[in-house]
């Protein structure tokens, strides 16, 4: 997670370093006092900030400069140049500047300016529409905290009641089929804020509840234990739910599902006196459990009708590469078969084959949990329908991540299930709730780690009918453009995170040159 984990490198910036090293609109890495430091240079204006993002430390020296900001190569987090406020998720805490002049030819950093916690007010943001004197945010994960952070953060000073059925505060769910589940993570690593925060921020938490129903015209939201709280906005972030597999034997106690804390946590226990599991469906966390039980020693089978893993989002040279760095450690696969039965030490495939197992992990797709919005007479299509400010039908309620059905600028709308994607959609929401009629026009992003390989993926292709190649996937260094209509719409990224930079910024300005330059490198 978070911490100065970058080994020091480049120059010593406290001791100066010549004005030419650093040009207009680029930057450069060194330290000062022991610390990893960025510079960067626009027009005659210099910044100095710390170049270890506070989101799993990732190197901001290697990232992209963009006008005022700089985004980490990692996951995409996005620092401002000037105050070292984080701008985008999926990082939430802001780096430090420094104090940087330029004597003569020679540039100086000198010392770390102190750096505020993610929800402190910004300076000459206090916008906040005053109508607004009382949010409920219905959900507690990704979309939910970070919208309770983005209103404080501009200044919003009334009632936040964020509320969430999981017993668990808000925490880094994709750790949980990753790292945290492989046993490289420890626990005090999920939460995104422990309980302090949220006190001293005065932002009301409730864990364990559920809203059972929302009154649109009275602005009440009725909570499973006969309370009720009402608001002059209203945030829905409810996500989704695993979808459950029905055939016989499908709840014995050695089955399990992945989408909470205490999943991820009980598929641990289960692993720790299982010798062999079967993982149901070839999907992203299917595939990424897979790998953390293969980590934990364990025999691992994947079963899954398609016939290249992922081919529906990644195409077929992607997907067979990601399955044949899972046959290099050690899974076996059964694909295009279902599995037709769960017995006491086995699964019965739709041929016949029996697969010994005593462990079973189901991973077979998500669905967004839209009854409140129905029964609310909120418009659902697919998801809640929100407008491109990620309001719904009813005026002063919006919805944010699983669950948004929002407009995309390739037309129409889509809803997508990823980490950042909730966040930055949360952050956006608040700010509307504030008045700040603020579009939500982020590109995708998500990236899915399967042992020592990471694949980044940015923009969206509903559905892809041409796949450019440049690099070569096979040496784990490729950019794969997916083009529908004739113009690339989406990249996947393989040892290339500066290109999966260049791409989310090519994809932004609709800039279809610098986009098939990726390709050709």
């Amino acid at each position: 997670m978070s911490g100065e984990q970058e080994a020091l490198k480049g120059p010593d910036l406290a001791a100066g370093v010549p004005s030419s090293t650093v040009p207009d609109g680029g930057m450069l890495l060194g330290h000062a006092q022991g610390k990893a430091v960025l510079v960067a240079r626009r027009g005659t204006e210099l910044f100095a900030l710390s170049a270890t993002c506070t989101h799993y430390s990732g190197p901001l020296g290697e990232g992209l400069i963009v006008d005022e900001t700089v985004r980490c190569p990692w996951h995409h987090a996005c620092f401002s140049l000037r105050t070292g406020e984080a701008l985008r998720a999926p990082a939430l805490n802001p780096v430090s500047c420094w104090e940087v002049s330029r004597k003569g030819d020679t540039i100086v950093v000198g010392r770390e300016l102190a750096a505020h916690d993610g929800a402190t007010p910004v300076a000459g943001r206090a916008r906040t529409d005053s109508t607004v004197q009382t949010v409920v945010i219905v959900g507690a994960g990704a979309a939910g905290n970070a919208a309770a952070e983005m209103l404080r953060r501009d200044g919003f000073t009334g009632a936040i009641t964020m509320i969430g059925a999981d017993p668990s505060g808000p925490y880094d769910r994709p750790n949980l089929s990753k790292d945290y589940l492989a046993g490289s993570a420890p626990e005090e690593w999920l939460p995104l804020r422990g309980t302090e925060f949220y006190e001293k921020h005065k932002i009301e938490l409730l864990t364990s509840m559920r809203v059972t129903a929302i009154d649109a015209k009275a602005k009440k939201a009725t909570l499973e234990n006969g309370q009720s709280r009402t608001f002059d906005r209203l945030l829905l972030a409810t996500g989704a739910t695993p979808i459950v597999l029905k055939i016989p034997g499908a709840e014995r106690p050695q089955v399990h599902y992945l989408r909470t804390l205490a999943d991820s946590r009980a598929i641990i226990a289960a692993a720790e006196n299982a010798h062999r599991a079967v993982v149901i469906g070839a999907s992203f966390i299917g595939l990424e459990v897979a790998a953390s039980l293969r980590t934990r020693g364990l025999e691992v089978h994947v079963v899954a009708p398609d016939t290249v893993p992922l081919v529906k989002v990644f195409g077929p040279e992607l997907g067979a590469h990601i399955k044949a760095i899972h046959d290099q450690h050690g899974v076996k696969f059964s694909l295009g078969r279902s599995v037709i039965g769960i017995g006491a030490d086995d699964v019965t495939l739709d041929d016949g084959q029996t697969i010994t197992a005593d462990l079973v992990v189901i991973g077979i797709g998500v669905r967004p949990n839209l009854d409140l919005a129905k029964d609310a007479g909120l418009a659902v299509d697919n998801g809640v329908t929100v407008n491109e400010y990620l309001e719904t039908s009813v005026p002063g309620i919006y919805a944010a991540g699983d669950i948004a059905s929002f407009p995309y600028r390739s037309g129409g709308n889509i809803r997508v299930e990823h980490f950042v994607v909730a966040e930055r959609q949360g952050q956006t929401a608040a700010r509307n709730i504030l008045g700040l009629r603020e579009k939500f026009d982020a590109i995708p992003f998500f990236w899915s780690a399967h042992y020592d390989t990471s694949v980044s993926y940015v923009g969206h292709a509903s559905k892809w009918e041409e796949i450019v190649v440049g690099g070569d996937i096979a040496k784990g260094d490729a950019t794969v453009a997916y083009r529908e209509n004739g113009k690339a719409v989406a990249f996947a990224t393989l040892g290339r995170d500066h290109a999966s930079l260049e791409a989310e910024r090519g994809l932004e300005l609709d800039d279809a040159s610098a986009l098939k330059r990726l390709t050709t490198k």
